[in-house]
């Protein structure tokens, strides 16, 4: 959104209007324009900031949310990250279930803003179906004691509506251009939240989903274990509507790797896994939509995230 000389805002301010960057190197020749929107520009370098600061919010004004309660949620650390940050912004307590399946960045971040974590341990590491049961599981117990807010983030419908600006800024920033919107399923609340306002604006605008192709489950496939962090829950989401969609495209913990890698060196875009899956199916978009067209999709959280993990520890 900007800031003018002597004019100051309250940190929340600073979520959303993130910019929107032309892809130059990576894209095929003679594919349609593709189009990222930045989202770790946010304040915690997520686009989850938005879900998060609707979802508290939102509860806050109906009375779910009472002065003195603890927040109460299970996530892979960006929701988390996220919900702390405006927790500790609007002074509420915040409880999150995690797991050391996700990045070691991600739960000392967490940590910073004041979180109390809880972590599940994982089988090597691997992002499972079971693994996100239980930490939904014992979110729930946790959620039961007394003053306290279960954000419970696949069912919570304010977060869907976290994401409406997103799109509404990504429409006006491509000049109302916008024919596809490629972004990763996790909770499926992003791809919702932006589909729907997307298509106030724009009825015919395709929306693509993206999964890890070890656990496709929106394709009909099978649940597996997959290392992209933030997706591919192993299920089938609750608030998934698959009328929404045109196509589900599976990518591959490997390519999003390497391309999260290339936009790096290549387009200088520091991003994590699940950024490098929307790319890699944007350009599987783009070739098919050819010149003329635009496609917009998320770099959907900063490469800081993952500093530790293999995605970026590269050995001397």
């Amino acid at each position: 959104m900007g800031v003018t000389a002597n004019q100051t805002v309250d940190v929340i301010a600073a979520v959303g209007g993130t910019p929107l960057v032309e892809l130059r190197n990576v894209v095929p020749k003679g594919g349609a324009r593709v189009l990222v929107k930045v989202e770790s520009h946010n304040p915690t370098g997520s686009m989850k900031d938005r879900m998060a600061l609707s979802v508290i919010d939102r509860a806050a004004s109906s009375g779910r949310l009472k002065p003195g309660d603890t927040v109460v949620e299970y996530t892979g650390g960006s929701t988390g990250t996220s919900l702390a940050f405006a927790c500790a912004a609007r002074g509420y307590s915040i409880t999150v279930v995690t797991s050391d399946a996700f990045s070691q960045e991600k739960r000392d971040h967490m940590r910073a803003l004041g979180a109390q974590v809880i972590e599940i341990e994982s089988r090597d590491r691997q992002i499972t179906r079971e693994l996100i049961q239980t930490m939904m599981a014992k979110a729930a117990e946790v959620s039961a004691a007394p003053q306290t807010y279960y954000a419970d983030q696949f069912n919570n419908p304010d977060a869907a509506a976290g994401y409406a600006p997103l799109a509404e800024e990504a429409w006006n920033q491509s000049g109302g251009t916008i024919d596809a919107f490629v972004q990763a399923v996790g909770t499926a609340q992003c791809i919702t939240g932006v589909a729907h306002a997307l298509r106030n604006l724009h009825a015919e605008v395709e929306i693509v989903a993206v999964e890890p192709a070890e656990s496709a489950v929106l394709s009909g496939g099978v649940a597996g274990a997959h290392k992209i962090e933030g997706i591919g829950p192993g299920f089938v989401p609750p608030r998934w509507d698959p009328s929404l969609v045109s196509e589900v495209i599976p990518i591959s913990t490997s390519e999003a790797k390497e391309m999260a890698r290339r936009l790096a060196k290549e387009e200088a875009l520091f991003a994590g896994t699940s950024s490098g899956a929307n790319v890699v199916a944007a350009l599987q978009v783009a070739e098919r939509l050819g010149p003329d067209h635009t496609i917009v999709t998320l770099i959907c959280d900063s490469g800081m995230k993952y500093l530790s993990t293999d995605l970026y520890s590269v050995k001397p």
